[in-house]
């Protein structure tokens, strides 16, 4: 009671402590543009099935991510670089480029790999210049379109096929065709509404003549069935106008008839081949022109999983050489007959383009994105380079800096530091963990690196990262593979969960259709709960088709999808299916009550399940209904521990069907759903949404994380991306809004390393490091008003300011209409430099702030706001706040000297140069000469100072290995030193720094003596010669 009651008083204390807004509302984005998402990678190529080069441009090639949008690269496959961003995104599965005018792009919106998390798009885009601009072009409702072919001397008329809706009847499939370039379309070649088009190609010989094949797939929550009525091979030789199946001619299978693929030499147009998904399967060649066939093989290697694969292409140069993509891709050389298996850097392959003037130049569409070859395949480059990975979810540990988990679709799970010490984040900050590809992931809260993943088929593993140890620890180790889910005893989903208890971090959680815990690492499990589905019979059979079975737990159906205990309460559980039903416990396990919202619609895939940090009875619910062809968003809100239910939709796309939602845990009411196609937020607990995409990519969000004051969202394409702050939105009140200005208390940052280098096209973003300050202009002043930042400590003392009036170099406040942010990378303001200062691993750079209290004070006129803001130390560090002190004193001191003495040698130079240009214009002769004589004394001596202090003769960097350097670049050399990590300065080094400075100080007190005394004679010279220092043309008389 007393523990429900501290929480009862804890909850209400932050209620009123959390800034509000008068009433329910949408925010106006402006107030909260200096947000930003930073993508992390990993740069691990994704699926992708649609590829594409360039005739006569060797280095340029264009893919299409299965979530990512469009890619590409200029130089030959070495860096990717995103062309639609800003313009769609999503799923991709046909990109063309007009042989007319490379210029000239069509894209298709849909993958045709139509696998358990496939994703459509969203029509056709065009682009005329090359993909700087896109414009979208039409079929909207196609959902997916394998192929476009474009004329070879028309741009303007172009072929798509249209595979339409995967998973409901649609009419919008088949063979569309445009004479305008995509403004309008007709339809050409329509089969019937659950059949569409799947491969379509031109004669390259007389684009007149076109093939085309279409087929028949399904796909439900718990069934794939590839083939059927519908599906078959066609050809048109009038353009399309008409067509003829040809499906039944001489030597082609009978029966039904699955996915197929076909390909027509262009050295021999009469010689077209056929790959087949049939009952008598295989490679089929026709040698005059698809009259008559004949199956030249029927090896399983290339056509298993067909429904995944039959994609078949000729080669530009030699009739007897053919491809076939698979798990391998395979050549053949004899015209099909038989084949050898080739691996590119990844496997599962999709689509091949081979240049037409060159056929050892390649580009290869395959499950780790897109690869180029320039020797047919012999070498390919990588796909370590594509921030293409489909993550299916994410959560994190509590390692410092924090890691990131998920398992990506088609490659291995993966942990990613969230920030690194260095510029970016690469692959030496992200390594494989426990699991595979579908898998869940928990990690053990006593340690970080005793990591649990699962995969398909309920392998579950524990890995010991320290130990390099892994152990299998299924629940019930009877491999399904090819069974159909009556077959298995517990039924496990491709993607089940795993989690453990936040009141007993040895209690592990996993999920079948029951609800299964380990206290022994994995060791035992019991089951705590009865079947928590439906457990309807009719959809747990096996699944693929007439033709093709395929059985890997992708359609396993009637399992516990998504889970959750609460953190305010021990033994509290949800439980949700994805066939709809909801169940929770209050006694951990012993009892179970359906909740199950009234109005949620049948079979309904619970996708996730979120307590409400905020009320022990409040839960929210995201679901789906996409693969019954309901693209609807669902999201529900009980307050009473499922007693009663709230639809929570309101301002989210009809079409944008929901997968995921999560309450902050610092603001009350504020929300962040994950959709198919993108983010949206919630400031009022779902009663109204608004879209929080802003530099977000157009990606399927498949889950999202919140770590302090972090949000992490999984892509279903674009790796991991993340917001850095979301105290700017726990701020958000009115009076902010209402604002000419307004100056956010910054999220109190670590003092550690790393920083943002320059955008990359190989590694994640990093964290800028540093203290980043959010401040919002709602009202651009005029130029004349100046408008600060300026930096305090804790006793009031200016430490620096950045102005919209500064001239100085990187003291410059830069800032637009709406939100902005600064970053201070901690350091206190440079010493003194001088033009033309060549120093060898030394510089004059400030000293960073030591932990502790700070203030920032924006000033925008006379106005002025100010917040406070602490600067944590980093917990790695071996310091302590002494130590830190003592190291930064001592970096002060060292740039003081250094100052010191730089700006002797600044002052000498100026002082040199007005001596030097007297004597130049003293009159000749003898008249002067002690004059001069003292002039060279002075600057003799001011000369043998400079050099003492530094090395004059350094022009460029790496002069100071010829030219010795000198004692300020020596001095400054030991801040170089001492700011290596958090230490105390060590004896070595405070032994040095007083040998260096009292030799500097040597050289002062000479340069003193000059200034003091040389200068001085040197002037009364000057005066008693009375010279006319100023002459002119003699004046006439």
């Amino acid at each position: 009671m007393l523990k429900q009651l501290s929480f009862l008083l804890t909850v209400l204390c932050l209620g009123m402590l959390t800034p509000q807004f008068s009433s329910a509302q949408t925010i106006d984005e402006t107030h909260f543009s200096s947000l930003e998402w930073r993508s992390i990678g990993p740069f691990r190529g994704g699926r992708s099935a649609a590829v594409t080069g360039v005739p006569g441009k060797p280095n340029l090639y264009y893919f299409g991510a299965t979530g990512g949008g469009v890619w590409r690269t200029t130089d030959g496959g070495q860096t990717w670089a995103n062309i639609s961003d800003g313009h769609f995104g999503g799923s991709v599965g046909a990109v063309a480029v007009s042989e007319a005018d490379p210029n000239v792009i069509y894209v298709g919106g849909g993958e045709v790999t139509v696998r358990g998390n496939v994703s459509y798009g969203y029509g056709m885009y065009k682009t005329v210049d090359a993909g700087k601009n896109w414009q979208h072009m039409g079929l909207p409702e196609s959902r997916h379109i394998p192929r476009i072919r474009i004329h070879p001397d028309n741009p303007d008329l172009v072929y798509v096929a249209v595979l339409g809706d995967l998973f409901k009847s649609s009419e919008e499939r088949g063979v569309y065709r445009s004479n305008d370039g995509g403004k309008n379309w007709e339809k050409i070649l329509f089969v019937n509404e659950d059949a569409g088009a799947v491969d379509l190609l031109l004669d390259p010989n007389n684009p007149r003549i076109i093939y085309a094949s279409t087929w028949r797939v399904r796909r439900t929550p718990y069934s794939l069935d590839s083939g059927g009525e519908g599906s078959g091979l066609w050809k048109s030789i009038d353009g399309g106008d008409t067509w003829t199946n040809i499906s039944s001619n001489k030597g082609l299978p009978g029966g039904t008839w699955g996915i197929s693929g076909v390909a027509v030499s262009p050295v021999n147009s009469n010689r077209v081949w056929a790959i087949i998904e049939n009952a008598k399967g295989g490679v089929y060649r026709s040698d005059d022109g698809g009259e008559n066939w004949k199956k030249i093989n029927d090896s399983r290697a290339l056509r298993q999983r067909a429904w995944y694969y039959s994609r078949i292409y000729a080669d530009t140069q030699d009739e007897n050489i053919c491809y076939v993509m698979n798990v391998r891709y395979h050549k053949s050389t004899d015209g099909g007959a038989t084949f050898k298996a080739f691996n590119a850097p990844h496997g599962d392959h999709h689509d091949l383009w081979i240049a037409p003037e060159d056929n050892q130049r390649m580009a290869i569409a395959d499950d780790g994105g897109a690869q180029v070859s320039f020797d047919a395949g012999e070498n390919w480059s990588t796909y370590y380079n594509q921030p293409t990975a489909q993550f299916y979810r994410v959560t994190t540990d509590n390692h410092f800096p924090y890691r990131i988990y998920g398992a990506q679709q088609d490659n291995s799970t993966v942990r990613v530091s969230h920030r690194s010490d260095g510029r970016y984040i690469g692959e030496r900050d992200w390594e494989p963990t426990a699991g595979g590809e579908s898998a869940h992931i928990a990690i053990d809260p006593t340690d970080n690196d005793i990591v649990y993943g699962g995969s398909y088929g309920g392998y579950l593993t524990r890995v010991n990262h320290r130990t390099k140890q892994e152990q299998a620890i299924n629940v019930w180790p009877d491999n399904p593979m090819g069974y159909g889910a009556e077959g298995m005893k517990y039924r496990f989903q491709w993607n089940f969960p795993i989690f453990f208890s936040p009141h007993n971090p040895k209690r592990l959680y996993t999920a079948s259709n029951h609800l299964h815990v380990s206290e022994d690492g994995g060791t035992s499990w019991e089951i705590i709960s009865p079947d928590l589905t439906r457990n309807d019979p009719s959809k747990l059979e096996s699944s693929g088709g007439p033709i093709t079975q395929d059985n890997t737990g992708v359609e396993y159906y009637c399992t516990v999808f998504a889970a959750v205990e609460s953190k305010h309460e021990e033994g509290v559980i949800w439980a949700g299916s994805d066939d709809g039903l909801l169940h929770v416990t209050r006694d951990g396990g012993k009892n179970w009550s359906n909740v199950t919202p009234k109005g949620m619609p049948e079979w309904t895939m619970i996708n996730s399940v979120d307590v409400d940090p905020h009320n022990p009875g409040g839960v929210y619910v995201a679901g789906t209904r996409y693969k019954l062809g309901d693209y609807t968003p669902y999201l529900y809100y009980s307050s009473d521990y499922g007693a009663s239910w709230k639809t929570i939709t309101n301002g989210i796309d009809k079409l944008h069907f929901t997968r995921v939602l999560r309450a902050d845990p610092e603001r009350k009411g504020l929300l962040y759903a994950g959709t198919e196609s993108g983010m949206y937020i919630s400031f009022d607990n779902g009663d109204n949404w608004q879209p929080f995409q802003m530099n977000l990519p157009i990606v399927p969000i498949t889950d999202l994380a919140i770590k302090n004051n972090n949000l992490i969202a999984a892509t279903q394409g674009r790796s991991f991306w993340m917001i850095d702050d979301l105290t700017v939105l726990h701020q958000l009140s009115d009076e902010v809004t209402s604002a000419d200005h307004y100056l956010f208390e910054p999220m109190a940052p670590y003092r550690m390393g790393g920083s943002q280098g320059r955008p990359s096209k190989t590694q994640g973003t990093n964290h800028p490091g540093g203290v980043t300050v959010h401040f919002n202009i709602n009202e651009v002043p005029a130029d004349s008003i100046e408008v600060a930042l300026s930096f305090y400590e804790a006793n009031g003392d200016l430490i620096r300011t950045y102005s919209s009036t500064s001239k100085e170099r990187g003291e410059k406040l830069e800032f637009e209409k709406g939100g902005n942010t600064f970053n201070w990378n901690m350091r206190y303001p440079d010493g003194v430099g001088f033009d033309g200062m060549i120093m060898w691993w030394a510089g004059v750079g400030g000293p960073k702030a030591i932990p502790g209290q700070y203030e920032v004070r924006l000033k925008v006129g006379e106005e002025e706001q100010s917040q406070q803001f602490e600067i944590k130390g980093d917990p790695r560090s071996e310091a302590s706040q002494e130590d830190l002190a003592a190291q930064f004193d001592f970096m002060i001191s060292v740039q003081d000297k250094v100052s010191e003495a730089h700006q002797a040698i600044i002052d000498l130079r100026d002082v040199r140069k007005q001596i030097n240009d007297f004597v130049g214009r003293l009159p000749e002769g003898d008249a002067h000469a002690a004059l001069r004589e003292q002039a060279k004394t002075v600057t003799e001596a001011l000369t043998e100072v400079e050099e003492s202090l530094y090395q004059t003769k350094n022009r460029s960097r790496q002069d100071p290995l010829n030219f010795p350097i000198r004692l300020t670049n020596k001095l400054a050399h030991l801040n170089s030193l001492a700011g290596i990590g958090d230490f105390h300065p060590t004896a070595q080094l405070l032994g040095v720094k007083e040998e260096i400075s009292q030799l500097i100080d040597e050289e002062l007190i000479d340069y003193r003596r000059i200034m003091n005394q040389e200068i001085p004679k040197l002037n009364q010279l000057i005066r008693e010669s009375q010279i006319d220092l100023i002459s002119g043309p003699k004046a006439k008389p």
